[in-house]
């Protein structure tokens, strides 16, 4: 029976690798090798590409390897209904960071669930910390977001242009930005 080896990194810049190598080094010839690159953790597994096409390629009674839980879904809701799905076609699902454990047996669900649900809670703990670091900036006076493309004087100038009769498609070309943007600026 032919060995499935799936990977996935959130950014294009990131590469599945060290995926890749880890699995070969855990002993593991792997046949069929899937990649989901570009694809964030919230994503759900059978929302991603290159998985569906797993999916469709291995067989009953065949293996996939993965490197960690999270590889398997955005939360434990989601890593459980893909290793049920799995498990209902008897493929042994083996995640490298818990060992030699049969996630199809009762511990083994038992201990896949207790990590899902804690793989969930380092998630919300994670926005919840970038949501209080954006807060706390934000009370510093730090601007957030893309940096304008028009300077204080050159806002000033577009709606004084405005106010006398200037056209936005004409201020759009002038300053070299986007309707929409002369439009946030003379209709704040």
């Amino acid at each position: 029976m032919a060995v499935f080896g799936y990977g996935r990194v959130s950014t294009k810049e990131q590469t599945t690798d060290n995926q890749k190598l880890e699995i070969q080094n855990a002993g593991f010839k792997v046949d069929y090798w899937f990649t989901d690159e570009g694809i964030s953790g919230k994503t759900h597994a059978t929302q991603r590409p290159r998985f569906l096409a797993m999916l469709e390629k291995i067989r009953d009674g065949e293996t996939l390897v993965v490197t960690k839980l999270d590889r398997l879904g955005r939360d434990a809701e989601d890593v459980l209904r893909t290793v049920r799905t799995l498990a209902e076609r008897n493929i042994e699902v083996v995640v490298l960071q818990l060992g030699k454990l049969d996630l199809g047996s009762s511990a083994g669900k038992l201990m896949l669930t207790m990590l899902a649900a804690v793989a969930t809670m380092e998630r919300d703990l994670l926005v919840e910390r970038t949501q209080a670091g954006l807060a706390r900036a934000k009370a510093e006076g730090k601007v957030l977001g893309r940096p304008s493309k028009t300077t204080l004087e050159q806002r000033q100038e577009m709606k004084a242009r405005y106010s006398g009769g200037e056209s936005v498609s004409a201020l759009s070309r002038l300053y070299a930005i986007s309707r929409a943007s002369v439009l946030n600026v003379v209709n704040p």
